[in-house]
């Protein structure tokens, strides 16, 4: 057996060399650490706002800030001669020695923000003081200046603009694609701005906020200037919190609603805080904690203030908590986390015992009362007391209304009411709603002077006629396939509201909380071509007395057609060439679509497709000529779909573009009085009932103008 050496283990690695990292390096692992994501950048930028002195705040955001995100204030801007510096790393205005820390009333102190965001995006700044003549622009890359623009100088460029500054943030980690794929949806990042900047506008009542997405008309979060906290929380909030919020005051005194006894006592402290009550139950514990006026995290409070609400709240339940704690800065370490999102500070334990009993105690002299859901045996829904009507969440506020109460309310039970709809999402006409004209019939203007009794409109119910041709049936399968139910639901539900414009064929029509302005002449169209399709072969008959003449009324289409040089036939030969395909296929229009031509060329019968609407017999020489050249006589189909068509077009309320005889005023008005009422009462009723509307009227002849919701946002906003 052969034996093998073994192989000796290599050699441990001997130790690497240390090396300095690029600066370019270190500064983009530093930017890490500080601009997690948009959100972190807007904190760091907020905080610099309020650090200015600004009273107003406005940000715009595209797609999650990663694309855009600005900010522009009007503080006091920064001076021109400190631009070449604003985005190197460890440059302030807020300290020049070690010992300032200990006196901080700033929210920044260390200078990196504007630095590490222009290592991970493109940073333009624009800012004026009040004493300068104008504005200055200043474009970063990298912690240093660089031209704005091809060609240009890196230096600040004179521009106009208010007294303030305005931060522009551009392609944010472009060069750091890790972070960038790893950051969520653009929606989710939109969120966190909106929640950074509703925490902030709570506690900064006095400026005011707004934020919008790039594009957008209006704000998404809007907050005045001059108002408190409890307001600011009714705004942003809601309703539901902000009328079961508690208030309390605590602080290092003896009496907790004093301020600080000693102003040079390190040790002195106050806190402020509003809380919700017993009767409020959020499924997250929403806390709102400032200490110095700065938004940070304390996993100590938090489980304080959980601890407090174990015993008041069921399972799952959670309140809701905006407290501010002012220490002397001498008592608070600022600079224990890159982000600033946690603070040390002297006698933590004690401060948080001594806040936990203010509210605990707030909490117990309103235990006296609770507001509970139950189920009624009448009608199996959830009552509730008058005291928390409209009240169900924070975040189905908007679905409810709330009214205050007197102290009388409390004793009451509503066990039959419903939720209570906000006026803009209630319903106020529905196709049940009982009318004058339902119970009193109108008749149509033009035959108010006859003896005939008037009798209120009722459809008939049509049904489908037996046949066995194979091209029908691929043309009803057709219909049905372009159904759009929406739409169809629109029209069979609607509210008529009236005509705008008989020339145009346009009239509005209400569903639900929607105004819609339709085509009620395609609309009357596409219903009469259905109503063909589905009585083919059993129409009944509209008997013309005395029967005119084919030969007369094609020509007299023919005259005054406009296009009939272009054939290159004169108007005789081509009226003959339509009589005679209309009189060789007259047994056909007999059979199919009951419209009797003699054999000497009288038009004695049309197709009648509603009994309770006859159509424009002016129009009849038009349908007649069309005929002849619109519909394809080769293929049974083709046949069948493009003379339903023009018997659809022949039936529809679509003005002529002849021009009649002139008419007295008095008689035109008489028309279109009587045209508007067959539109309302006759074909708007007969859509209602019959048509099936397929898709392509949404193209054109279906447009919404109004919802009653955009309206009420429109109102608020004047």
């Amino acid at each position: 057996m052969a034996s093998g050496r073994r192989s000796p283990s290599p050699e441990p690695p001997g130790p690497q060399p240390i090396r300095r990292l690029h600066e370019s390096l270190i500064n983009r692992i530093a930017a890490g650490e500080i601009i997690h994501r948009p959100a972190s950048a807007l904190k760091e930028l907020l905080e610099n706002c309020l650090d200015a002195g600004s009273t107003s705040i406005q940000v715009t955001v595209k797609d999650g800030g990663m694309k855009l995100l600005q900010i522009q204030d009007n503080g006091c801007g920064i001076r021109k001669e400190d631009l070449p510096l604003l985005a190197e790393r460890f440059t302030t205005s807020k300290l020049t020695t070690f010992s300032d820390l200990s006196k901080l009333t700033t929210y920044g102190f260390r200078g990196e923000a504007l630095a590490s965001i222009s290592h991970v995006a493109h940073l333009t700044v624009i800012t004026k003081t009040k004493s300068s003549n104008c504005a200055w622009k200043a474009a970063y890359v990298d912690g240093g200046l660089v031209p704005s623009k091809a060609g240009y100088t890196p230096d600040p460029k004179p521009c106009a603009g208010n007294n303030g500054t305005t931060i522009t943030i551009e392609d944010m980690f472009y060069n750091t694609p890790t972070r960038l794929s790893a950051l969520r949806s653009s929606s989710e990042e939109y969120a966190r701005i909106l929640d950074v900047m509703t925490k902030y506008a709570v506690h900064n009542s006095k400026v005011s906020f707004s934020c919008k997405k790039a594009g957008s008309l209006s704000p998404e979060l809007s907050t005045p200037s001059c108002s408190d906290a409890s307001q600011a929380i009714r705004q942003l909030y809601g309703h539901s919190i902000a009328k079961e919020l508690l208030h309390v005051t605590a602080s290092s005194a003896s009496d907790d609603n004093t301020d600080m006894e000693d102003p040079e006592d390190p040790e002195a402290w106050s806190a402020d805080a509003y809380f919700t009550n017993a009767n409020y139950q959020g499924k997250k514990i929403a806390l709102l904690l400032f200490i110095n006026h700065r938004l940070v995290e304390s996993h100590r409070i938090k489980r304080s203030i959980e601890s407090i609400y174990s015993g008041i709240l069921p399972k799952g339940s959670s309140p809701f908590v905006y407290l501010s704690i002012n220490l002397d800065p001498r008592s608070v370490d600022v600079n224990v986390h890159p982000t600033k999102r946690e603070v040390h500070f002297l006698n933590e334990e004690a401060i948080i015992e001594r806040i936990s009993d203010a509210i605990q105690q707030r909490l117990a002299a309103q235990s006296q009362s609770r507001v509970f859901e139950y189920q009624t045996l009448l009608t199996g829904g959830i009552a509730q007391s008058a005291s928390r009507k409209g009240k169900e969440k924070a975040s189905n506020v908007d679905e409810l209304e709330g009214d205050d109460e007197g102290p009388e309310a409390d004793r009451r039970v509503l066990g039959n009411q419903a939720k209570k709809v906000l006026s803009q999402h209630k319903v106020r006409t529905s196709l049940q709603d009982r009318t004058l004209d339902s119970m009193i019939p109108v008749a149509d203007p033009l035959r108010t002077n006859s003896d005939e009794p008037v009798t209120a409109i009722r459809l008939r119910d049509i049904k489908q006629s037996a046949c066995h041709f194979a091209s029908i049936t691929e043309l009803r399968r057709l219909a049905t396939k372009r159904i759009h139910h929406d739409l169809t639901e629109i029209i069979k539900k609607h509210t008529f509201v009236g005509v705008i414009d008989l020339s145009r064929c346009l009239a509005l029509i209400q569903h639900n909380k929607n105004l819609y302005m339709v085509n009620h002449a395609a609309l009357a169209e596409e219903m009469f071509y259905q109503l063909a399709l589905l009585q083919f072969g059993d129409y009944n008959r509209l008997k013309l007395d005395p029967p005119p003449s084919l030969r007369t009324l094609v020509k007299f289409a023919v005259d005054v057609e406009e296009d009939t040089a272009r054939s290159g036939m004169s108007n005789d030969e081509i009226v003959d060439r339509i009589v005679k395909t209309l009189m060789d296929r007259r047994e056909m229009l007999h059979e199919y679509f009951s419209l009797d031509i003699s054999e000497t060329g009288d038009v004695k019968t049309l197709p009648h497709l509603l009994r309770e609407y006859t159509p424009n017999l002016d129009k009849l020489p038009m349908f007649l000529m069309r005929l002849g050249p619109q519909v394809l006589w080769e293929s049974e189909q083709e046949c069948f779909g493009s003379f339903m068509r023009e018997l659809a077009y022949f039936y529809s309320p679509a003005p002529l573009s002849v021009v009649s005889a002139a008419a007295s005023d008095e008689d035109e008005q008489d028309k279109q009085k009587s045209e508007a009422w067959r539109i309302q009462n006759i074909l708007f009723h007969a859509m209602r009932k019959y048509l099936a509307a397929p898709k392509f009227l949404l193209d054109n002849d279906v447009v919404q103008v109004a919802s009653l919701p955009d309206l009420y946002r429109v109102f608020e906003r004047c």
